[in-house]
């Protein structure tokens, strides 16, 4: 049995750490704020306090964090996890980054000896805490068929893209329909309020009709009390988004709805709405509307 290393332990990072802990494996943690990582070890993870520790005694190191920066400091800091790499060692990456940024931290693992698997998850808190998670791996067929127990464990489902930065160019796809998607309730609710439509009645309508989606039926309570705790923040979505337009004009393609959410989504957080869910993009058009 493999000695799994856990670096990230925020909203996404510690359910998921404490399922592979429930089901058995040996964890070893780490997190920047110490406080994080106590839920973990009271449930019998091991705490280590700094990421090369992590590496040098794990097998398969997990890393689940905001963005590609932390990613990059928690490789390369001093007592980075690249200090303590050997060869054969395994980085799976979780975090939502650019495929470009999977491409660079994938050659600095490889020139230490170790492997690299970009991983991103389809799924928020709640997908997470069950285990439902939907796993988008990148990079070497082995070593994903090596973390397969750890996935299946973490997910309903992992899907294999191919090489490195796959994942991660799959994770941008996926949350760019999610952010189009949100932006579409937004803008339907919006436009059924000023038609002077019940709301129940609206989310029913929406609920019975061929466009209904788990994604609505997630936040429908959210969209009903007008109230957005965070399952998934809006300034993630807006990173996100700001990923995949930046990928777009890389790739010379025009996405015009991707355009827009972009645009509304950075207003949103802009606007003091970061920390409130995704859904909430909803009262940014509403308070858009006001004027």
């Amino acid at each position: 049995m493999h000695t799994l290393g856990w670096i990230g332990l925020g909203h996404m990072g510690e359910p998921m750490a404490t399922n592979l802990l429930q089901a058995g494996y040996k964890v070893n943690v780490y997190n920047r704020s110490q406080e994080k990582t106590m839920p973990l070890i009271e449930a019998g993870a091991v705490n280590l306090y700094s990421p090369k520790e992590i590496a040098e005694q794990s097998d398969i190191i997990f890393t689940m964090l905001s963005n590609a920066d932390a990613v990059q400091s928690v490789l390369t800091q001093d007592k980075g996890v690249l200090e303590g790499i050997k060869p054969g060692k395994v980085i799976v990456d979780m975090s939502t980054i650019s495929p470009q940024d999977s491409r660079s931290f994938a050659e600095l693992v490889s020139e230490k000896g170790g492997i690299y698997i970009d991983a991103p998850v389809s799924g928020s808190v709640g997908p997470a805490k069950a285990g439902q998670l939907v796993i988008l791996a990148g990079g070497d067929e082995r070593a994903v068929e090596m973390c397969q127990p750890y996935f299946n464990i973490l997910g309903k489902e992992t899907i294999h893209f191919g090489s490195n930065s796959k994942g991660s160019s799959a994770k941008l796809a996926i949350n760019l329909l999610l952010g189009i998607i949100g932006q579409g309730i937004g803008e339907t609710l919006l436009f059924a309020d000023r038609s002077g439509l019940d709301r129940e009645k609206v989310l029913d309508m929406i609920s019975f009709s061929a466009v209904n989606t788990g994604l609505f039926q997630g936040k429908k309570e959210m969209y009903r009390k007008e109230e957005f705790p965070s399952a998934f923040m809006l300034e993630l979505m807006a990173k996100d988004l700001g990923l995949i337009k930046a990928e777009a004009d890389r790739l010379a393609t025009t996405l015009p709805l991707a355009e827009v959410a972009n645009t509304t989504y950075r207003s949103a957080k802009e606007n003091g709405k970061g920390q409130l869910d995704m859904a909430a993009v909803y009262v940014e058009l509403k308070d858009k509307n006001k004027k």
